[in-house]
């Protein structure tokens, strides 16, 4: 039922109930199935790195419950204009240097003026030009600024759908589900690569993460770079108390995504600080094949480098190199 071969096309016409079934199989037979297709699809050892970088932190308008940068919420972040080109550059030298294939740049934006998407479009050449990978999420974009974007080379633009549009009213009210969608079309229609997943711990249900698992799934065509993230939780948002979700539900998911989005790098993102070594080697098993890098993602705890390099040593994982784009 769930097999797909290398040389297919991935599925993008899953059903929910489909979907539902898979993410409730018995978990060894749910690994298994995971495991089975990542080795149809990529090196099971290699894991690709990225490093995420705040270039302009603080002061966004929105309500996101989740989010340290919020100008609504008293948060201790502090309020940062959009860095300089120079100092990009040395960010992703020491990224470079440290191990890291590809470079992504964060902005806290509703949306970005046309002036600051001409700003960072400067920085994405400049990366560009040192062989790394590019990727940057700055919020809502227009058809045009899409464009421009990938007029300066930028591989890949990330935009979270978060979590299922059925609960996604009750953690952001400033932008719609639809909004999300309409800018990952624009995406798509400037010919770059889509980066796009959610986050989990939120207070949602099991049948929210399967739902939100079927909205990518069916992103025609679908991501290439699927992000899952924990909840982190910061005092001073709504969700600072929310409740913890279990570490085997959160594989649970890797693994339905893995199957999903055969072809997709599947990444750690937030929240690996809460992990232990083996939630993370049970999320490699599941199909995990990315990672972000560096003790900080965008202003909140990431694991230091040289607990991921001890970590990768232990369970013979060794960093990707990236592929060119088609």
């Amino acid at each position: 039922m769930y097999a797909q071969s290398a040389e297919m096309e991935p599925r993008t016409d899953w059903s929910l109930d489909e979907v539902a079934a898979l993410y409730e199989m018995p978990f060894n037979d749910l690994l298994y199935q995971a495991q089975r297709i990542h080795r149809q699809y990529f090196d099971p050892n290699a894991v690709q790195v990225s490093t995420l970088l705040s270039i302009k932190t603080g002061a966004c308008p929105e309500d996101c419950a989740y989010c340290p940068q919020s100008i609504r919420y008293h948060t201790g972040v502090p309020t940062e204009d959009l860095m300089s080109v120079e100092e990009v550059t040395r960010a992703a030298a020491r990224a470079r240097a440290a191990g890291a294939t590809r470079f992504c740049l964060g902005a806290a934006y509703r949306g970005p003026k046309d002036a600051q998407v001409e700003q960072i479009s400067a920085m994405i050449r400049a990366v560009g030009d040192m062989g790394m990978e590019t990727c940057a999420t700055l919020g809502l974009l227009t058809e045009p600024q899409a464009q421009a974007l990938a007029d300066a080379g930028l591989d890949y633009y990330n935009h979270n759908l978060d979590t299922s549009e059925a609960f996604y009213g009750n953690i952001i009210t400033t932008r719609t589900f639809a909004d999300r969608l309409r800018t990952l079309e624009h995406v798509r229609t400037a010919g770059m690569r889509v980066c796009c997943g959610g986050i989990l711990g939120m207070g949602e249900a099991r049948e929210d993460r399967i739902a939100l698992l079927h909205s990518l799934a069916t992103l025609d065509p679908q991501p290439e770079s699927v992000p899952i993230n924990q909840l982190v939780r910061v005092q001073g948002t709504p969700l600072a108390d929310a409740d913890d979700l279990d570490g085997l539900e959160f594989v649970r998911t890797v693994a339905a995504a893995r199957i999903l989005m055969p072809r997709a790098h599947v990444r750690l993102s937030a929240g690996r600080t809460g992990f232990s070594d083996e939630l993370q080697a049970l999320c490699f098993a599941a199909g995990a094949n990315s990672i972000f890098y560096g003790d900080t993602l965008l202003t909140t705890e990431n694991p230091e480098e040289a607990a991921d390099r001890a970590l990768f040593r232990k369970l013979g994982l060794k960093p990707e190199q990236p592929t060119p784009p088609n």
